[in-house]
């Protein structure tokens, strides 16, 4: 090939690159206007906080409130409160009997259900349109109207208890996230589990209930959504009708509980009689959910862990064969967060073997930066999260209510994405300095036996 045409070969290729990436930037940039979230947002008399999103594309609206209580607002002495709560307040009202809350959303074709973290508690109803207004009656019923009864809380204990025995006590590896609170916190609320102690919840009076219910079930300690198939004039209306009434309720007193860096490595191990292969897990305390920080850990994560494409399970069960499994969670919170490697041994290799090979990865971490590839590799992940994330209607009104309450700014429902795309590889390796230390985490040996500790 002479020198001209190899030049203009060049030179062809080098446009063709440039193209294809203007291309590129345009359709993300298109994907990104396309997943724009429109919304508005106000606040009743009674401090309750109102987002309504307007989608008309299909005949479907969700009706939520997401309330400002969870495992870290109760008493170390009354724990699972919250929790309880989110099974308790299905009961039933003054206006819908006992048994009847279920019947009522499925006999109008809808779908309910609620959750609770260590943060928040959340409650919905996916209806079709022409039943907004039986959603927003029922949101209402359960600020305004609970019934709190012997009844009820004896019922419900009964089915804490079943739930505890299925997802904790009686299933493998149910409880190595409780052993890892106990062992990363220890002033903070993060150190127990949502599901509370059963002792605490057994001893505890029909008073007890009550009185946290008049204190976190309150228009002021809420966020109701309202998204989809809705005329936004007619839904201000019925919200204020349903919603305006209910008094507003004492300001929450909330404590700020700093815990003590981890300054050496804790090592911890606990014994479950319902597995036979051991794990190992290592966990690290991270920052609070709006720390930029936090976000580059969510990186650090899916570039390590997240799953069969990453360094660790490639490295430890494609590769090296030493593991039957690599698995992480990085868990964002409200005042801290955590991140937690764990790994089950394949045939002879211990538990010290995958440790050490976990280190080895973050130490390259910490000492060259991540190449191009596997940095764009992750970028292309968090575009994929950010528009699977905005794919429903019921998605963004859990989003919409998440980022107001937890992150006090509704607007990273369309934002969040640049703040992942802003972070860059040497952020990255800064921050697995900072984070991801031998001396700053928890080493829990997860292993068979007759259950030990608490």
């Amino acid at each position: 090939m002479d020198y001209l045409h190899y030049t203009r070969t060049k030179h062809y290729i080098k446009m063709k690159a440039n193209l294809l990436l203007t291309i590129c930037l345009m359709l993300l940039a298109t994907i990104s206007k396309a997943q724009e979230v429109a919304y508005q947002e106000y606040n009743l008399d009674n401090g309750l906080h109102v987002i309504l999103h307007q989608d008309n594309a299909a005949p479907v609206v969700t009706t939520s409130v997401m309330y400002h209580v969870g495992a870290k607002d109760e008493n170390e002495n009354k724990t699972g409160f919250a929790h309880f709560f989110e099974h308790l307040l299905f009961e039933g009202t003054a206006n819908i009997e006992r048994g009847e809350w279920f019947k009522i959303v499925s006999s109008n074709g809808g779908q309910n259900n609620a959750n609770t973290t260590q943060d928040r508690t959340y409650y919905y109803e996916v209806f079709t349109s022409n039943n907004l207004e039986l959603g927003l009656w029922l949101e209402s019923e359960r600020l305004m109207h609970p019934v709190i009864n012997q009844i009820g809380v004896d019922t419900q204990k009964e089915v804490v208890q079943e739930e505890r025995r299925m997802r904790y006590d009686n299933s493998p590896y149910g409880r190595w996230q409780e052993q890892m609170g106990i062992n990363l916190y220890k002033k903070h609320p993060y150190r127990w589990q949502t599901i509370g102690s059963l002792e605490h919840l057994a001893s505890a009076s029909l008073e007890d209930f009550k009185n946290f219910n008049k204190t976190y079930y309150v228009p002021n300690n809420a966020v109701l959504v309202v998204a989809g198939d809705i005329d936004i004039a007619t839904t201000k209306k019925m919200i204020n009708d349903y919603f305006g009434p209910i008094p507003r309720g004492e300001k929450i007193q909330r404590k700020t509980i700093t815990e003590d860096p981890i300054a050496q490595t804790i090592k911890a191990s606990y014994k479950d009689p319902n597995i036979q292969i051991p794990a190992i897990f290592a966990g690290y305390r991270t920052p609070k959910n709006t720390d930029r920080e936090a976000y580059v850990l969510d990186m650090i994560s899916t570039y390590l862990s997240s799953g069969k494409s990453s360094k660790l399970y490639k490295k430890l069960v494609d590769e090296e064969k030493k593991a039957v499994q690599v698995f992480a969670f990085n868990i964002s919170q409200e005042d801290y967060g955590s991140y937690v490697i764990g790994a089950l041994p394949l045939g002879e290799n211990s538990l010290q073997d995958l440790l050490n090979e976990i280190d080895e990865e973050i130490v390259k971490l910490q000492t060259d930066l991540i190449s191009e590839k596997d940095y764009q590799k992750i970028q292309n992940k968090f575009e994929n999260q950010f528009v699977n994330s905005n794919s429903s209607i019921a998605g963004i009104a859990n989003s919409l209510a998440r980022y107001y309450l937890l992150y006090d700014n509704t607007d990273l429902i369309n934002s969040e994405i640049e703040i992942y795309r802003s972070v860059t590889r040497e952020e990255i390796k800064n921050v697995a300095n900072k984070y991801l230390n031998p001396n700053q985490r928890v080493e829990l040996q997860y292993l068979p036996g007759e259950s030990t500790g608490k």
